[in-house]
């Protein structure tokens, strides 16, 4: 049987995928809102512990994925990748921030792992 999860924890474990939406605003935003509200909360909750770093990991990739879009914009094909990359970024923190939210741990595809 899996383990009764509060409704606080879920609360926390979706800030962690949504606060990443700041980066649409704010300049690295997208790194740093799940990473404030992963420092605050994850000592207190293993599921806010693994939401947090998988939002982190996903961020840290996407940021990778768009400085190299950026650098191909030389060759055209950098504004498409971008365009999709933000598109896919908004989507799948929507759907991990109601997944968390449903009690549901989510892994984003393409994630490379830097936080264990």
């Amino acid at each position: 049987m899996g383990e009764i999860i509060r409704d606080d924890e879920k609360t926390w474990g979706m800030l962690c995928h949504l606060s990443a939406l700041s980066g649409f605003i704010i300049p690295f935003g997208n790194i740093l809102g799940p990473l404030v509200v992963w420092l605050i909360k994850k000592d207190e909750s293993e599921f806010v512990d693994q939401a947090g770093k998988e939002s982190l990991n996903f961020q840290i990739s996407m940021t990778i994925y768009i400085a190299v879009s950026i650098i191909l914009i030389i060759l055209i094909i950098g504004i498409p990748l971008l365009i999709g990359l933000g598109l896919m970024d908004l989507i799948l923190v929507i759907i991990a921030g109601v997944q968390t939210n449903n009690g549901t741990q989510y892994r984003y595809p393409l994630t490379i792992r830097f936080i264990n």
